[in-house]
């Protein structure tokens, strides 16, 4: 109802009056309880006072009593300690010194291996080099020689092979074998004689007395009848005597060989001019050798030259107008005497003659006419001045071409005998490529010629050429000096509409 009080609030007024007593007893409370912590906080606070007090005191005795025994302690300590650092400066002193000892040791063994390893390495290169020179020696040795020097070549040979194990006795033995070769470039410079034995040019062998002077071998039999030098030769593993043809030759041989005192015969080529005589052939066995192309190529030769001296002398015998008569003849034109300048044309010869007299016939007529006319005659002197050059130059690009045909073909013939024969033969090998290349030798023996040729008939027709076109300029211009052939070109009627210009 509206004017009946409610109930809830009279309980909260009630409670809110109620609440200042609470508050005064709770803090009554906190007071007494403050009062009684306060006193028991004093009374241990004093109680632990005394006890820091009391252990204050036992610690200072016992930091005294520490303090003591450290001052009676330390002048040993300090003493030991002194000696303790003079040992380990003693210590430190012995590492270094050891160090430096070791660094030491550890250089001179590297320097040590450093000259192990060259010493090997001279070693090796010494080795090598005995070896090549032992070589060397067995190569420049004469055949008559092999079987004196055959056993320490051998020796060397085996050495080698063992170098690795006993350096120094195989250093022995290579030395051992130069010491021989230097006794023998001594023996030679005197003459070496020496007993072996021989096969004659028809392959009976025989025993004698060789005699070495320097390269050359001189070999007697013991029976007389086979005398004269000892050369090597291809199939053959006793040296081949070539007996003298000379019988003086034989005894003067003879006599130096057995006595070992005279005079003897001795070839500056050793053998090769004799070889080489041998070996040359005639221009017809040349030609023979290198095959069917030959035969176009000479033909395409004589044709060449053929040509060449006839262009050669045509060139040669064309005439040319003399300055004099061709002075008359342009003076008669520019003074407008034209049958006096044809008249001296007509005394004139060669092409130049034909050209003036062309020129001279169409006098009164308009200049173009007279250098078309003039023209016509100078390029065609001009074909006749180069006719059959072409066929020069043609040979000699051709005769190169020509050439390397044959050796193309020859080389593939030697190659297909390689494959059947095999190549082991040198000599045969050689011989083939030699014909197969006589093709391209003959092709420039041909082209050359024929360039040069070409150049200078060339050059010849150029010139004459030249002098044409120098006439028909100076006639043209006296042509040019008379008005009235200018003036008749202008009243020449004008085409037709219709008509060319």
């Amino acid at each position: 109802m509206k004017g009946l009080p409610d109930m809830n609030d009279t309980d909260t007024r009630r409670q809110r009056r109620s609440r200042p007593t609470l508050r005064t007893v709770l803090a009554a409370i906190s007071l007494a309880g403050c009062a009684w912590a306060e006193a028991s906080t004093n009374s241990l606070a004093a109680s632990a006072a005394g006890e820091m007090q009391t252990r204050l005191e036992a610690a200072s005795a016992r930091l005294a009593g520490l303090r003591k025994e450290i001052a009676d302690e330390k002048i040993p300590m300090n003493r030991s300690l002194a000696e303790a650092e003079t040992a380990l400066g003693d210590l430190r002193k012995q590492y270094d010194t050891v160090k430096r000892e070791a660094d030491t040791a550890t250089l001179e063994m590297s320097a040590l291996r450093n000259e192990i390893k060259q010493r090997e390495t001279e070693r090796n290169y010494l080795s090598s080099l005995f070896a090549e020179y032992a070589r060397n020696f067995e190569t420049r040795l004469h055949i008559a020689e092999l079987d004196l020097y055959r056993d320490p070549i051998d020796e060397v040979k085996r050495v080698q092979e063992i170098l690795a194990d006993d350096p120094s006795g195989a250093f022995d033995t290579q030395l051992r074998l130069i010491l021989m070769s230097l006794a023998r470039l001594e023996e030679m410079s005197g003459g070496l004689a020496f007993r072996g034995r021989a096969a004659a040019e028809d392959g009976l062998v025989k025993e004698g007395r060789f005699l070495l002077f320097g390269p050359v071998a001189y070999f007697v039999s013991d029976d007389g009848s086979l005398t004269g030098p000892a050369n090597q030769r291809v199939g053959s593993l006793i040296p081949v005597v070539e007996a003298y043809a000379d019988p003086a030759l034989a005894d003067m041989a003879q006599k130096a060989v057995t006595e070992g005192v005279g005079s003897i015969p001795f070839d500056a080529s050793l053998g090769n001019a004799r070889k080489i005589e041998e070996t040359r052939e005639t221009l017809r066995e040349h030609f023979l050798k290198g095959g069917p192309v030959m035969w176009p190529m000479l033909v395409l030769m004589g044709l060449a030259i053929l040509v060449a001296l006839l262009k050669w002398l045509g060139l040669l015998i064309v005439p040319m107008p003399r300055a004099k008569r061709l002075a008359q003849l342009l003076e008669a034109v520019g003074t407008k005497d034209f049958d006096a300048a044809r008249q001296f044309a007509k005394t004139m010869r060669g092409p130049a003659a034909v050209m003036l007299r062309a020129g001279c016939d169409v006098l009164g007529q308009p200049t173009e006419v007279i250098e078309e006319t003039m023209y016509e005659k100078m390029l065609a002197a001009k074909f006749r001045f180069n006719r059959l050059l072409p066929f020069i130059a043609v040979t000699a690009a051709c005769a190169p071409l020509l050439g390397l045909l044959g050796t193309v073909t020859g080389i593939i013939s030697t190659f297909k005998l390689m494959t059947v024969f095999g190549s082991g033969d040198v000599k045969m090998l050689s011989s083939g490529i030699s014909e197969a290349l006589i093709t391209t030798e003959f092709g420039l023996y041909i082209a050359i010629p024929a360039v040069l040729c070409h150049a200078f008939l060339s050059r010849r027709a150029k010139g004459l050429g030249d002098r044409l076109e120098q006439v028909a300029i100076r006639f043209m211009g006296e042509v040019a000096k008379v008005p009235e052939f200018d003036e008749t070109a202008r009243a020449l009627p004008e085409p037709a509409a219709g008509d060319p210009a």
